[in-house]
């Protein structure tokens, strides 16, 4: 449940250590400063030993649309079906703060037991075989008849606002190609021109796709799990393109746009990665349905 997708001022490798939502590194961005700098919340300690019954899930209780308390988050919605794959009955642990704090706070803890939706590979836990794979999408409105599918087109540079996460590759390229000075007094206007050094600050998702239907902004660029459910469920006819994979900058440093997504645990619980991995086989189907039905756009896993 993260996309810890994790947020500002990122160089691509900063993006990858920090993973997404919810939110993980893919989705949005934050510096690591921003993670370890920022003091913890007081967290609830364990009162009982775990319950062998049920798979302990570290979920934000506000990240939309990936995670929310009553269960309707994208993510919640797999996690419950992979508790059901386990045959273990889903226990969700709270957490007040952004998803991008669950590692630190709630699963190096042992409050928790395993994360949904971080980016496969992420080195501070284990993550499990990618469970799917997806990537950043240019949302526009369908009637300006906008085909643009990479970050090399050139007519980006012809366009009003574009609306990106801070710290996602949309802002890298943004900068690189010289768009971002045009668009910065817009984006942080989005966010109540609050800060986003060493702390974490992001544009809702639904903020984003909302300043598309409203013509306030030609583009957004999100990661797709990000902004689908806002995408499908506009009034105003939308397109949602998935950016191709070729964008780099000018110093030729390659800036992925495409993820694989797994479920975390701690990097030392190898027999509960085990079982996890066995379960998201039996899952599959489910878990498919579940983001066919957010209409998140899919890519064969890269593993």
């Amino acid at each position: 449940m993260l996309r810890v997708r994790s947020f500002i001022q990122l160089s691509v490798a900063a993006l990858a250590f920090l993973g997404a939502a919810s939110a993980s590194a893919a989705s949005l961005g934050v510096s690591s400063d921003a993670v370890s700098n920022a003091a913890p919340t007081s967290v609830p300690t364990p009162t009982q030993a775990p319950d062998p019954t049920a798979l302990r899930i570290c979920a934000a209780k506000n990240q939309q649309p990936l995670s929310l308390e009553d269960g309707s988050g994208l993510e919640n919605k797999i996690a419950v079906a992979l508790a059901d794959a386990m045959m273990r009955k889903a226990q969700f642990v709270w957490s007040e703060r952004p998803a991008i704090y669950l590692v630190r706070d709630y699963l190096d803890k042992n409050l928790c037991d395993v994360i949904v939706g971080l980016d496969t590979g992420d080195p501070r836990v284990a993550t499990s075989k990618p469970y799917y794979r997806t990537g950043y999408v240019f949302v526009s409105r369908a009637d300006r008849e906008l085909d643009v599918k990479s970050w090399n087109d050139a007519r980006l540079k012809k366009l009003g606002h574009i609306v990106v996460a801070f710290g996602s590759p949309g802002e890298v390229l943004m900068k690189d190609i010289g768009l971002y000075e045009d668009n910065m007094a817009y984006l942080y206007s989005l966010v109540n021109f609050k800060s986003a050094r060493n702390q974490y600050t992001q544009i809702d998702p639904s903020r984003m796709v909302g300043e598309v239907v409203n013509g306030a902004a030609e583009i957004a660029v999100g990661f797709a799990p990000d902004v689908a459910r806002y995408v499908k469920g506009s009034t105003v006819p939308l397109r949602m393109t998935l950016i191709e994979d070729n964008a780099a900058k000018s110093n030729g440093e390659k800036v992925p746009q495409r993820f694989d997504q797994s479920v975390a645990v701690r990097r030392d619980d190898k027999a509960l990665l085990a079982a996890v991995d066995a379960a998201l086989i039996v899952a599959k189907p489910k878990i498919e349905e579940i983001l066919k039905a957010e209409g998140v756009p899919l890519l064969p896993v890269s593993q």
